[in-house]
């Protein structure tokens, strides 16, 4: 009976931040859509710097239970700068966490509104979320054949044509990493061996297309890449193994103690044009990530696990940059939910925000 009750509270310490991130969600969506009304006839970059100041807040919320709520040790290695830039942010995957690593450097250079990704086709059903995301600047991609280059690059030349600030977030890999399929990983490293590239072990032979893409439309535009390697700690089992990385349940409910995150900044005329090179550059940023994941996990010296090599920074979140969010957002859902008015446009939202975004997703996405 205690073990019972001990793991239903345990399994209870995400239910919180999930309703409350969750809860919220129609209030953002109601607050968006009435901007995106009164903008209508406004110029476009108008419309995009109220919306990256209203995505800043929401996602400055998401924060604080992700942050400060769970406690989590954020450890920065590398060269992070304190000013925003526009940026393409390549980054290793291995967990449905992986955007909010995104946010965890986004917020610290004051960019978190800036935040745009590119996204998995199928995540553009989501209730509410699906459709905002690619209103905010999100691209929807397909894999292999079905990439739509064409509709990436005109995507991508809007947003530029407002100015918009950019910190474009890719995962290469195309998909997550998970040491337990075990096909997966041989797949990848058998399509590796026969390209005469580096067979990795702890990263995935990463794609070049929305890479490319992105960087050759945005070249102009851009000041840099990040590459960016991160590893979670508490994902190493009994027998020095790696393990799954933590899911967002998980990581609500505190499983894991720190995280890891290695920037290497660099600048755009560093990166080769042409796909052909670029492929191969972008391959041999993977293995530099791999060999830092290999001492994260692999090291012989047990003094030189559980870390990546060079100086390390905590970096903790203050919480002036998430509760105020967080109280504004609570406080308008709470103050809809209180009448009876309030509850039924509430309702109202989800349900026809829900089915709206999906046609929308359809035609547009």
């Amino acid at each position: 009976m205690l073990l019972s009750l001990v793991l239903h509270m345990y399994s209870m310490r995400c239910v919180l931040p999930a309703a409350v991130m969750l809860g919220t969600a129609p209030t953002y969506v109601l607050a968006w859509g009435a901007w995106r009304l009164l903008s209508a006839f406004l110029p476009s970059r108008f419309y995009q710097v109220v919306d990256d100041r209203l995505y800043c807040m929401y996602q400055s919320m998401v924060l604080f239970f992700f942050e400060n709520y769970t406690g989590v040790q954020v450890l920065l290695y590398g060269d992070l700068p304190k000013n925003k830039e526009n940026i393409i942010y390549l980054a290793n995957h291995q967990s449905t966490v992986d955007w909010i690593i995104a946010d965890i450097l986004a917020v610290r250079q004051d960019a978190l509104g800036h935040v745009r990704y590119v996204l998995k086709d199928g995540l553009k059903w989501l209730p509410l979320y699906g459709c905002y995301f690619s209103q905010h600047g999100g691209i929807y991609v397909k894999r292999s054949a079905r990439f739509n280059e064409k509709e990436m690059r005109k995507k991508l030349q809007s947003y530029m044509n407002t100015g918009a600030p950019m910190y474009l977030v890719i995962f290469p890999e195309g998909t997550r990493y998970n040491p337990e399929l075990t096909k997966v990983i041989s797949s990848s490293q058998t399509f590796a061996a026969q390209e005469g590239l580096a067979v990795l072990k702890h990263v995935l032979t990463p794609r070049i297309k929305a890479t490319h893409v992105a960087f050759d439309s945005m070249k102009n535009y851009l000041d840099a890449i990040y590459d960016v390697t991160v590893a979670f700690e508490g994902t190493m089992d009994g027998k020095g193994q790696r393990k799954e990385a933590p899911s967002m349940v998980e990581f609500l409910c505190k499983e894991c103690p720190k995280i890891h995150i290695h920037i290497d900044r660099i600048d755009k005329k560093d990166v080769p044009e042409e796909q052909v090179y670029m492929r191969r550059w972008l391959h041999e940023r993977f293995e530099i990530k791999d060999k830092l994941l290999i001492e994260f996990y692999d090291s012989l010296d047990p003094e030189r696990r559980n870390k990546f090599p060079g100086k390390s920074v905590n970096s903790k979140l203050s919480l002036k940059k998430t509760l105020p969010s967080l109280l504004i957002l609570s406080g308008l859902t709470a103050g809809m939910l209180v009448t009876e008015a309030g509850r039924k446009l509430y309702v109202k939202t989800w349900l026809y925000g829900t089915v709206i975004g999906c046609l929308w997703v359809s035609i547009k996405a």
